[in-house]
């Protein structure tokens, strides 16, 4: 039973860090442009890069929404269908 608890969230956690990681790689990527280019230019403005990594965010969500719905319906399926397992 133990085994079956601890598979379980090890695919809880795996598909988190699958579902986050395309919003969380962009922001980084945005993050890291802003910050060479602020280094680049001088300029030393923290909320320069606040703005760019929104409109990433949003963008990545809005590309991958429908690949982040799908795998997430499907890790809540598989785990609905063995529920009477944990029981």
């Amino acid at each position: 039973m133990e085994q079956l608890v601890l598979d379980v969230m090890r695919e809880a956690i795996m598909t988190m860090i699958k579902v986050s990681a395309p919003t969380l790689l962009v922001a980084l990527v945005i993050g890291l442009v802003v910050s060479i280019f602020q280094t680049a230019t001088s300029i030393q403005e923290q909320t320069l890069a606040f703005i760019p990594k929104i409109l990433g965010v949003f963008l990545a969500i809005i590309i991958f929404g429908s690949w982040i719905m799908t795998t997430l319906v499907n890790f809540i399926t598989r785990l609905f269908a063995s529920f009477n397992q944990f029981l």
